[in-house]
C-alpha cells in the first residue's frame, strides 16, 4: 500500500543522514586535524626529479633478472645516487629518492626492499640487506593539525646484516658489524658487533667473527 507524503517524511526523519551540510559523519567532534592543509618541504623541481625517475623502473620490477644489477646501479648513479664498485641491487627494490642514497663498496640490497629515503640513507661497505626489508626515514607530527612530515636520516654501518622482512625506522642507526635478525623492527641506534632482535628490536648476544683457514676459502671469499 503507498503511504502518505506525511508518512514518508516521518519515516525519513527516523534515520539519521549520513553525514552533515559540513562533511562530518554523525557523532564525530570538531575536525581538528585537516588533510587538505598537509604541507609539502620538496621543492618544484624535486618533484619533477622524482616523476621523471617514476620512468625508469622497468629494470626494477619483481623477477626481473639479476644480471641487471648493473644497469639498476648505473641508473641509480645517474639520478645522483653515489654507489661504490662490486655492489647488487636485486629486483624488485624501489628506492624513493636515488640521490639521497650512499652505498659503500660490496653492498648488497636484496629482492624486493623498499627504501622511502626522503632524508639521506648511508650504507656502508660489505653491508647485506637481506630480502623484503622496508627501510623509510620518514613519519608524520600526529599532535600538528596538519599531519606534518618529518624525515631523520638513517645511517647502516659497514659490515653490518639486515635480515629478511625488517622495518628499519627513522633516525635508526645500525652499528658496524651488526646483526638485525628477521622482522625485527628498529626505531633507535643498535650497538655495534652485536646481534640484535625484536620489536622493538634490543641487541641480544656479541657478534664473533671466527678465523677461517685460508685452504677453506674459495676464490669468492665463501667457504668451500
Amino acid at each position: 500500500m503507498d503511504k502518505s507524503p506525511n508518512e514518508l517524511d516521518e519515516q525519513s526523519a527516523s534515520f539519521p543522514a549520513a553525514e552533515s551540510e559540513t562533511g562530518a559523519l554523525p557523532g564525530e567532534g570538531p575536525l581538528r586535524i585537516d588533510l587538505y592543509q598537509v604541507p609539502s618541504n620538496a621543492p618544484l623541481k624535486v618533484k619533477l626529479f622524482r616523476a621523471l625517475w617514476g620512468l625508469f623502473q622497468i629494470p626494477f620490477w619483481p623477477h626481473t633478472p639479476q644480471f641487471l644489477s648493473r644497469l639498476r646501479i648505473a641508473l641509480l648513479r645517474l639520478f645522483g645516487a653515489q654507489i661504490g664498485p662490486a655492489c647488487l641491487i636485486g629486483s624488485g627494490v624501489k628506492i624513493w629518492v636515488p640521490w639521497n642514497l650512499t652505498m659503500g663498496e660490496r653492498s648488497t640490497i636484496g629482492s624486493d626492499t623498499e627504501i622511502q629515503n626522503f632524508a639521506p640513507l648511508t650504507i656502508g661497505r660489505h653491508v647485506v640487506i637481506s630480502q623484503r626489508n622496508y627501510i623509510c626515514d620518514s613519519t608524520h607530527d600526529h599532535t600538528h593539525p596538519n599531519f606534518a612530515m618529518i624525515s631523520t636520516p638513517i645511517k647502516i654501518g659497514s659490515q653490518s646484516w639486515v635480515a629478511s622482512e625488517c622495518v628499519i625506522g627513522p633516525g635508526a642507526e645500525i652499528g658496524e658489524g651488526t646483526v638485525i635478525s628477521v622482522r625485527s623492527v628498529v626505531s633507535k641506534p643498535m650497538p655495534a658487533w652485536m646481534v640484535c632482535a625484536g620489536n622493538p628490536c634490543r641487541p641480544i648476544v656479541e657478534r664473533v667473527i671466527r678465523s677461517i683457514p685460508k685452504d677453506e676459502i674459495t676464490e669468492f671469499g665463501s667457504e668451500s
